[in-house]
């Protein structure tokens, strides 16, 4: 359950690089470069929506067939409903949850933003008690996008044992 909670709330953290609304394909000598810049502000402007619970902007330009895969943990996520009533739980569990410290590194579809996120565990998120402890981990989310600078996956890379060590939580045991 534990597992499912942090893939969850990477998932949710890291979802949130979808942020690309133009349709016209960059042409020319540097469009290359074009493209990673437009990349690299789209999941940007997408992350730092996140930070402000914006979930609206977080999916704002995912792409029709977007996939999360958290950190792995747990199954990915595809139906943006779903996503958006995870957000809406995690963000009230959290509800000063924040990241600060944005930096992007892009090459061919790929995006890396990495980020310091924050927060205090004060309601429950799902069926686990708060316990009104806080927390301070370093991140980096993985967005891959289409030609058109729509985001078509996400991937978090981040240390649950820390996230659970910091909030006073047990790590579930592996199954075997």
């Amino acid at each position: 359950m534990k597992k499912i909670i942090i893939g969850t709330a990477l998932a949710t953290c890291f979802l949130s690089a979808c942020n690309t609304n133009s349709n016209t394909t960059l042409k020319g000598k540097d469009s290359s470069t074009a493209s990673l810049e437009k990349n690299k502000q789209t999941a940007l402007n997408s992350v730092e929506a996140y930070s402000k619970k914006d979930i609206a902007g977080i999916l704002k330009d995912c792409s029709s067939d977007f996939v999360d895969y958290g950190t792995g943990e747990g199954k990915p996520m595809k139906n943006q409903d779903s996503i958006r009533t995870m957000m809406k739980s995690f963000f009230a569990a959290f509800p000063d949850y924040k990241g600060e410290n944005f930096k992007a590194v892009a090459e061919g579809d790929t995006v890396i933003v990495t980020a310091n996120w924050s927060g205090t565990f004060k309601n429950a998120f799902m069926n686990i008690k708060p316990t009104g402890k806080s927390f301070k981990a370093p991140d980096a989310d993985i967005f891959t996008f289409n030609d058109a600078g729509k985001i078509t996956s996400h991937k978090g890379v981040q240390s649950e044992g820390t996230f659970f060590y910091q909030l006073g939580i047990s790590m579930p045991a592996k199954k075997k």
